[in-house]
């Protein structure tokens, strides 16, 4: 599963910029700016990341079932985990 970092603790900053973050055609360890904001991918994460880190008490999970995306909240950092598709190319 992909993993792009956004690098605020500001949910609402983050809530704005999501979309364009989503739109965005980023390639592994690539960074770009959003309305001032460093988001990054950060590579592929193992489907048991997502289970170790919703274990940690300092670790927000969110689902957002419209883009079947999983984002992590924790310390200055918003991490959304994107589901691989099999396939992509089709």
């Amino acid at each position: 599963m992909k993993c792009i970092s956004v690098y605020t603790d500001n949910f609402e900053i983050f809530s704005d910029i999501m979309d364009q973050v989503m739109d965005a055609e980023l390639v592994e360890n690539e960074e770009k700016e959003f309305e001032g904001i460093t988001v990054s991918h950060s590579g592929d994460v193992p489907e048991h990341y997502l289970d170790r880190m919703s274990t940690k008490p300092e670790v927000v999970v969110m689902r957002d079932k419209s883009r079947g995306t999983t984002i992590l909240q924790h310390g200055k950092v918003f991490e959304i985990l994107v589901p691989e598709l099999e396939n992509a190319s089709v």
